[in-house]
């Protein structure tokens, strides 16, 4: 018993779902493979007994919290959990003169500090000497850089792990055990509710589990004769649920949507599909990869920029994440959508991949080869190699197709944008490469 423990004020079915729900053995616990799974860091000291003072970094509702308990549990150790929201120094020494006393006992104790980042600098400092001592051992969680917010000596005395936030198909399995669990979950009401509309509610929760345990549990009392409904999940959220299977046909039929659209220069439409993708929980980066193509594909060199500004999208959709990174992701579609397209680019790749498959595949003409050897130098490899700044305007008339290809033309660009003038450079281009003969090879 701890200092700050109080009695149930009420039986555990009044308690929140995702309260009830907490795993009660490291192997009901779900995520964090990277540092819990076999062999892994945290599972072999906890599974080793070997433990020592850590701070858990991650974003709310991945299980920081609940990790500490079962550590605690795990080891057999008190556990004193202690909020730095509510908590001073005077707190602070209490608590510790009770962990000291229980070291003397032979008992250990964990103390685990909620949001230990909103502890002031002399409020850290006060558990250095308990710490060193092994009086406690101490487990921070923090939704903050550790980096910035614990003070460097107590950094130094702990193992920080991260934390990341829950995949969709690991909170849609916690749903799954909510609703089928009689005691502790919901399993009594015999409710059941669709895979899309439990992956909807993962998908919103953005890797919050909690947040997800709370939707399902306002949506559950709103069932109709025991199924959950889309309506019930709408009123929980506040906001209309999109149905939406990544990896089926609305799917590929949006993105085709906004590909026409930023394609055909609407603006106006592409940002309604584009918001129809955010909206039902798109992968931001998915969103990113195809815009970047899109500036490939149907842009190209009439505004070369347009590829740097959707890589540019893309890096800082991947570092702001949602939702601060999607007004990249619009300002990109928009960008786009305005630009002058071309896809000319595109189609003389397409013609010079025609072109090797559909003939032998030439050997490179002499002159194009290098000659690292004396001998290659006298087989011929090199001769004739005209090197470009040696002549007037670094331009030559040697060919470097292979002697099947010569005169071919692939790149044919179009009079919009950049390409305007790259087609006048290219016509400059040939010209003088046609007023002069061609070398011998």
């Amino acid at each position: 018993m701890s200092l700050f423990d109080t009695a149930p004020v009420s039986g555990p079915a009044k308690r929140p779902l995702a309260e009830r729900m907490r795993p009660e053995t490291l192997d009901e616990y779900i995520g964090q493979e990277h540092i819990l799974g076999p062999g892994k860091p945290l599972r072999r000291q906890i599974e080793r007994d070997e433990l020592t003072s850590m701070i858990l970094w991650g974003p709310p509702g991945v299980g920081k919290t609940t990790l500490a308990h079962l550590i605690a549990k795990a080891s057999k150790c008190d556990f004193v959990p202690f909020s730095a929201v509510l908590s001073g120094i005077k707190e602070i020494k209490a608590v510790m003169a009770d962990a000291e006393r229980s070291r003397r006992l032979g008992r250990r104790t964990v103390l685990f500090i909620d949001e230990i980042h909103r502890f002031n600098k002399a409020q850290q400092d006060a558990f250095l000497p308990y710490v060193e001592k092994g009086d406690i051992v101490l487990i921070g969680a923090t939704t903050e850089n550790p980096s910035f917010e614990v003070v460097s000596a107590l950094l130094s005395r702990s193992k920080v792990y991260a934390l990341r936030a829950l995949t969709v198909p690991e909170i849609v399995l916690l749903l799954q055990r909510a609703l089928g669990d009689p005691q502790r979950g919901l399993g009594d009401l015999a409710l059941s509710a669709s895979q899309d509309l439990l992956e909807q509610i993962a998908i919103y929760c953005n890797g919050d589990a909690r947040s997800a345990y709370n939707i399902l549990e306002i949506a559950a009392a709103a069932a109709i004769d025991g199924q959950i409904t889309a309506q019930a999940i709408e009123d929980s959220l506040q906001r209309k649920v999109l149905l939406y299977d990544k990896g089926g046909e609305e799917h590929y039929n949006l993105i085709s949507a906004l590909h026409k659209s930023i394609r055909s220069s609407d603006a106006d439409a592409a940002l309604y599909w584009l918001a129809r993708m955010l909206e039902s929980g798109e992968d931001r980066l998915y969103i990113a990869r195809r815009l970047i193509r899109m500036a490939i594909e149907d842009i190209g060199l009439a505004d070369p920029r347009a590829l740097e500004q959707a890589v540019a999208a893309q890096q800082a959709a991947h570092f702001l994440g949602s939702p601060e990174g999607d007004q990249a992701l619009a300002q990109v579609a928009l960008y786009l959508a305005v630009a002058p397209k071309s896809d000319a680019a595109y189609q003389g790749l397409s013609k010079a991949q025609e072109a090797v498959r559909a003939r032998p595949a030439e050997p490179v003409p002499m002159h194009l080869r290098n000659a690292p050897t004396r001998a290659m130098k006298q087989w011929g490899y090199g001769a004739g190699y005209q090197h470009a700044h040696q002549f007037q305007d670094a331009l030559t008339a040697m060919s470097c197709l292979p002697e099947g290809l010569k005169g071919a033309v692939f790149y044919e660009p179009t009079q919009r944008g950049v390409e305007e003038r790259i087609a006048r450079r290219l016509e400059e281009i040939r010209r003088a490469r046609s007023a002069t003969s061609e070398p011998s090879s």
